[in-house]
C-alpha cells in the first residue's frame, strides 16, 4: 500500500516536551528487523557488543551501564552526562551534548553495517525502525531495570515474544 498521510500517522513514542539531551539515565531496547533471530550468531553478537562499548569514544558525555544481547533484541542503559562544556550563546555553536536519539541512531547504524557485513548480507535492514526508551527517574528504578536486564536471558524461555512460544 502506498503511503497516504491521511491514513498513515506515525505517532511519536517519545515523551512530549522532554529534552533528550538532558543528563540522566535511559533504558533502551532495540529489536531486530521483523524480530529475526540474527543475534544468535556469535560473530554478529560480537559486532553488536563492540559497537555498544565504542559509543563513549564517539560521544564522550555518554556512560554505558548494563547491557544484554538477546536473540532478537538488545537492552541497555545509556547515561547522558550533559554537555562537557556549553558554547557561549553568542557564538552560535550548538551544545556538545548529544541527544539520546543521536546516540541510538549511531549505535543502530554502525552495528547494522558491521553485523550485516559479518552475516554476508547487503541491502537488508538489521534493526527494526525506532526503539523503545524509558527515562529512568530514580536510583531505585535504575536498580530494578539493571536487575531486569541481568535476568532477561534467564526469563527468555518463558517470554511471550520468544518465537518458540508463539
Amino acid at each position: 500500500m502506498k503511503y497516504d498521510p491521511e491514513i498513515h500517522h506515525r505517532r511519536s513514542i517519545r515523551l512530549h516536551g522532554h529534552d533528550y539531551s538532558q543528563a540522566g539515565a535511559y533504558f533502551v531496547t532495540v529489536c531486530t528487523h521483523n524480530h529475526d533471530l540474527l543475534l544468535q550468531f556469535e560473530a554478529a553478537q560480537a559486532a553488536v557488543l563492540s559497537v555498544w562499548h565504542a559509543l563513549p569514544l564517539r560521544f564522550p558525555t555518554v556512560v554505558l551501564d548494563e547491557f544484554v544481547i538477546m536473540s532478537n533484541h538488545v537492552h541497555g542503559i545509556i547515561i547522558l552526562r550533559g554537555a562537557a562544556s556549553r558554547a557561549p550563546k553568542e557564538s552560535g555553536a550548538a551544545s556538545s551534548a548529544p541527544t539520546l536519539g543521536r546516540v541510538v541512531r549511531a549505535y543502530k547504524s554502525v552495528s547494522a553495517v558491521e553485523a550485516n557485513r559479518i552475516l554476508g548480507r547487503t541491502g537488508q535492514p538489521f534493526w527494526q525502525r525506532n526503539y523503545y526508551e524509558h527515562i529512568v527517574r530514580s536510583d531505585h528504578e535504575l536498580d530494578h531495570i539493571r536487575q531486569y536486564i541481568r535476568e532477561n536471558p534467564i526469563n527468555w524461555d518463558q517470554a511471550p515474544n520468544n518465537p518458540s512460544n508463539l
